[in-house]
């Protein structure tokens, strides 16, 4: 049996001529022969077609397997402590992480008396076709005033550091551009060790890959849209953007990934702005299956109009402004000229 695939089991009786229903199979048949070939997705999808599958879908040593081929940044220990008091365990925090959120869900009524999150730690991971890059684990504070007041920003990576891939720099042209977009994968989960909540903030595969003007480094963006306020026409892009360098012919380089959050002004939010868009997707963000390849970069590229139609509008208005003044500004030197000349 194919990963992420479930067949159904039937065995005939020849004298009754009938199906042997799928509780009839020894359980330790199905655990240790079917369940652990399934991923994730299909696991919970199994747990729902009957009761006695559900039981045996829902053993925690299933999905933390599961989580850490996933996820190998989850297999530290302050990541398996969190989880640990998570309801419902590791299968709470795959359907929490594994989801794309959905951009036109509004988060629920803020409670303007409930604490920000104390701290957050991020959990990411960068895949190159099958292959482990880069996995990390990074905790941040996130209750001083410096925090919350200054423009919010998370860099996984030192300012000097880098980390070397088996990636090969074979070229300088669009088609290797579209490779890289097509191959690197990242995830970027966000957790909430005090509410036991997490959200994967990353679109998974790269919305834009382009070269630095300047550098000529590589930059590729991940970017997830998300409701950024009760009003669900205020969106906000999470932004995660991973920097590579090399020479045609070596092996590439990240020497930098870091997030931040952009309103369609683009402006980026501060850490206090920030944190209530985050508590707001762990807590009430829609999560669902991604229906169709590139529905992440169909999000931004959405998010990219409205933020040009904004950036028009407003143009529009300074414009009228502009015009507005001058006409009196004239009409006043008019009459005070006039005023003078008649007088």
């Amino acid at each position: 049996m194919e990963s992420g695939t479930i067949t159904t089991i039937t065995t005939v009786d020849h004298d009754h001529r009938g199906g042997t229903a799928i509780s009839d199979v020894h359980q330790d048949v199905i655990k240790s022969h079917i369940l652990t070939r399934l991923d994730g997705a299909t696991l919970a999808s199994a747990s729902c077609a009957s009761s006695h599958l559900h039981a045996l879908s829902t053993e925690e040593q299933l999905w933390r397997e599961i989580c850490f081929s996933t996820w190998p940044s989850v297999d530290d220990p302050r990541v398996r402590h969190v989880i640990s008091s998570f309801p419902g365990g590791y299968r709470s925090f795959f359907s929490d992480s594994f989801p794309l959120l959905h951009h036109r869900s509004p988060p629920k009524q803020q409670h303007h008396n409930r604490p920000f999150l104390a701290e957050i730690i991020s959990a990411v991971d960068v895949h190159y076709k099958e292959s482990l890059i880069l996995s990390k684990v990074q905790e941040n504070e996130t209750k001083s005033n410096w925090f919350l007041c200054s423009p919010f920003r998370f860099d996984l990576l030192e300012q000097k550091e880098s980390v070397q891939t088996q990636i090969r720099h074979v070229g300088e042209n669009q088609a290797w551009l579209d490779h890289l977009e097509e191959n690197l994968k990242l995830s970027w989960i966000l957790i909430d060790p005090t509410r036991n909540r997490a959200v994967n903030i990353s679109s998974r595969s790269p919305v834009l890959v382009q070269r630095h003007w300047l550098t000529g480094d590589v930059q590729l963006r991940y970017s997830t849209v998300v409701s950024g306020g009760e009003d669900s026409s205020e969106l906000v892009q999470c932004a995660v953007v991973v920097t590579c360098e090399g020479k045609v012919g070596g092996a590439m380089h990240v020497r930098e990934v870091s997030m931040q959050v952009e309103d369609l002004e683009g402006k980026h939010l501060n850490g206090k702005d920030s944190l209530v868009i985050f508590q707001g997707a762990m807590e009430s963000g829609k999560r669902q299956k991604e229906r169709k390849a590139g529905e992440g970069k169909e999000r931004f590229e959405e998010f990219l109009k409205m933020k040009g139609e904004r950036k028009e509008r407003k143009q529009r208005r300074e414009r009228a402004l502009d015009m507005a003044c001058i006409a009196t500004g004239l009409t006043i030197f008019v009459a005070f000229w006039s005023f003078l000349l008649f007088r």
